[in-house]
């Protein structure tokens, strides 16, 4: 499952988004819907199933491996993609107040 959020990630928007903003505060701001100045678990499981979307050609919710970046791997449905979003953010979440901060955003997952 890993391996498919990597390629996911590889092939959606948030890798190019950060490509596009040049300080941690304007990738915050492209993720922050209700601009509060910080990321809610649904805001950024929102924004990063961006990617999920595009590459789910056929609308089922379910990326197929021919649907997979080199058309190979286990077929993943758009819930358990989101709930693997939901244990990242937690493990970016290093104050655990249950938002993320522009550090914990551009962080390193650990």
């Amino acid at each position: 499952m890993a391996a498919i959020a990597c390629a996911l990630l590889a092939a959606g928007l948030p890798c190019a988004a950060q490509t596009v903003a040049n300080t941690r505060a304007e990738y915050l701001s492209m993720l922050d819907t209700d601009g509060d100045g910080r990321i809610s678990s649904n805001e950024y499981v929102q924004y990063m199933s961006a990617g999920f979307s595009g590459m789910d050609s056929n609308g089922d919710g379910t990326l197929e491996p021919a649907e997979l970046p080199g058309g190979k791997g286990r077929a993943i449905t758009r819930r358990e993609f989101q709930d693997n979003l939901r244990r990242q953010f937690r493990r970016l979440d290093r104050n655990r107040d249950g938002y993320l901060n522009a550090r914990e955003l551009t962080a390193p997952p650990g």
